[in-house]
């Protein structure tokens, strides 16, 4: 179902996720607003945008609850994608963690609740599943947060449900299994596994795996996450609103399988990758061992058909990264 002729918060929409979700929907004549304080986010990421007159940037932190306000008026939806991601970083800072992703995830809703807006979609977190065994993950069993991120992403859809019970606002989580895709950042302490690796491997350096690399997980393309979003933001079915939902493409990949696809993909534009080699260590802090979705939710409720399989999500974003990096 396309989104168009609507105006829309993307909050975080100078990140990774946020700016894809602006190019797409610009491109379909939504009047869009960006909030975003660029703690993570980038302002080459949304650079192209600012001179288009269906644009607008609030520059802003959503830990203020005025500048929640500001950026929610005369608004439509609102797609919320501003948190202070990664399991390692909440681990080393968890009061910021908490401060933005509760503090500032409560105070989007109250923004909301007051302006009228009556959809409310945002990123959740595979994260929420915990150490619950059971494969695929399916969205009514989940187990203990292992990481402080993983306590805030949860306390998230708690504080959803309560708006959409108390105040009738429709809300949308969508749980994101580990996406990548053009824009997202490879550089920093807290990088995902995915543009690390190319990066390395593009200048012949070695990706560190934490553990023995047999880890896996369900590795999503950006424009998987697009769909589930337009969908989200657009579905009229009643039956489809105030719940989770997983995003993902529902197909698991260790470590090691994810460096080989990575090598064969980058030797075809440099040999002397495809001579690399992983070091592995320690198991990290906070990490699950598997992870694989269950997207049947998705497909029922939101008609969610995703399109792009790890291989070809991969042979889109190295061809991004290829231009980008080299």
């Amino acid at each position: 179902m396309k989104l168009s002729n609507r105006k829309v918060l993307i909050t975080g929409g100078a990140g990774f996720i946020g700016s894809n979700l602006i190019e797409r929907f610009l491109k379909q004549e939504n009047r869009i607003v960006c909030l975003d304080n660029f703690a993570t986010g980038k302002k080459e990421n949304i650079e192209p945008f600012l001179k288009n007159p269906n644009f607008k940037l609030i520059e802003g932190d959503i830990r203020d609850l005025q500048t929640c306000r500001e950026a929610c008026g005369d608004v439509e939806i609102v797609l919320h994608q501003a948190a202070l991601g990664s399991v390692p970083r909440s681990i080393k800072d968890p009061v910021s963690t908490n401060e933005v992703n509760i503090g500032g995830f409560v105070n989007m809703l109250q923004a909301v609740r007051e302006a009228g807006i009556k959809r409310f979609v945002y990123a959740a977190s595979s994260s929420t599943y915990g150490d619950h065994p059971t494969l695929p993950k399916v969205e009514d069993r989940i187990g203990r947060p292992l990481s402080p991120y993983a306590v805030t992403k949860y306390v998230n859809e708690l504080y959803a449900n309560v708006f959409s019970d108390l105040y009738g606002i429709e809300t949308i989580g969508l749980r994101y299994f580990n996406v990548f895709g053009r824009r997202q950042d490879p550089n920093g302490a807290y990088a995902a596994a995915i543009p690390k690796f190319i990066k390395l491997l593009i200048n012949h350096e070695s990706p560190y795996i934490f553990g023995d690399g047999e880890q896996s997980r369900d590795f999503t393309y950006i424009d998987n996450v697009i769909m589930a979003n337009e969908l989200a933001a657009s579905t009229t079915n009643p039956a489809a609103l105030n719940t989770v939902y997983n995003v993902a493409f529902g197909e698991a990949t260790t470590v090691n399988e994810l460096i080989d696809v990575l090598k064969e993909n980058l030797s075809k534009f440099d040999p002397e990758i495809a001579k690399v080699t992983a070091t592995k260590g320690d198991k990290r802090i906070g990490d699950i061992l598997h992870s694989l979705a269950s997207i049947d939710k998705a497909r029922k409720l939101l008609g969610y058909d995703p399109q792009y399989s790890i291989k070809s999500g991969l042979e889109e974003a190295i061809a991004w990264y290829w231009e980008s990096l080299k």
